[in-house]
C-alpha cells in the first residue's frame, strides 16, 4: 500500500532540492531562464517526474532541455544526498504546458470579450421589428374593477342583480 502523503511530501522537496541546485550549483548558461513548476512521484517511490517552464522562444526550450538532461546525474545526486532516502528516484524531466495552456485560455476570454463587446454595441442600436412584446397583454385600470362586495362581485354585477329585483318587486305588486 502507497503511503500518498509520504510520496506528496517527497515531490515537494524534489522540486526544492532540484531548483536550488540548478540556481546555485550548475552554471550552464542555457539553464538561466528555467523554472521547476511541479515535481510528482510515483507511488513506489522510485520514479519523479520533474515539470519544468523557460522563458523564450522555441530554440531556447530546446537548449535548457539538452542542458537539463545533461545535468540528471548532478541532480539525481544532490537529491539523493539531501533527501536521504533508501533509493533515491530516476529524475524525469518533461517541459511544463501550463504556459502554453494559459495563453490559450487567455486568447479565448480575450476574444468571448470582443464578441460580448459587439453583441452589447448591437443591442443599444437595435429596436425590436414590431411590437415591443406581442404576448404581454395590456394591463387593465385598476377604476375598472372596482369591488364593492367581499364575495368579488364588481359593480356591474350588483346593478343587475339590483335591477331584477326591482323587476321582481314590481311584477309582484301589478
Amino acid at each position: 500500500m502507497t503511503d500518498t502523503s509520504r510520496a506528496r511530501k517527497l515531490a515537494d522537496r524534489i522540486r526544492v532540492v532540484v531548483a536550488e541546485t540548478l540556481q546555485r550549483r550548475i552554471k550552464d548558461p542555457r539553464l538561466g531562464y528555467v523554472t521547476i513548476t511541479d515535481t510528482r512521484v510515483t507511488g513506489d517511490l522510485q520514479d519523479a517526474t520533474v515539470f519544468y517552464t523557460v522563458y523564450g522562444d522555441d530554440e531556447d526550450r530546446a537548449a535548457s532541455a539538452a542542458a537539463l538532461e545533461s545535468a540528471k546525474g548532478i541532480l539525481r545526486s544532490e537529491v539523493g544526498r539531501q533527501l536521504g532516502v533508501r533509493f533515491t528516484p530516476t529524475l524525469t524531466f518533461v517541459a511544463d504546458a501550463l504556459p502554453e495552456n494559459a495563453k490559450t485560455i487567455d486568447d479565448l476570454l480575450a476574444r468571448a470579450r470582443a464578441s460580448d463587446e459587439q453583441v452589447r454595441k448591437a443591442a443599444t442600436d437595435a429596436s425590436y421589428a414590431g411590437d415591443a412584446d406581442p404576448y404581454r397583454k395590456p394591463v387593465e385600470d385598476e377604476d375598472d374593477l372596482d369591488l364593492d362586495d367581499e364575495d368579488g362581485d364588481t359593480d356591474a354585477d350588483a346593478d343587475a342583480a339590483k335591477t331584477a329585483k326591482d323587476d321582481d318587486k314590481g311584477s309582484a305588486t301589478a
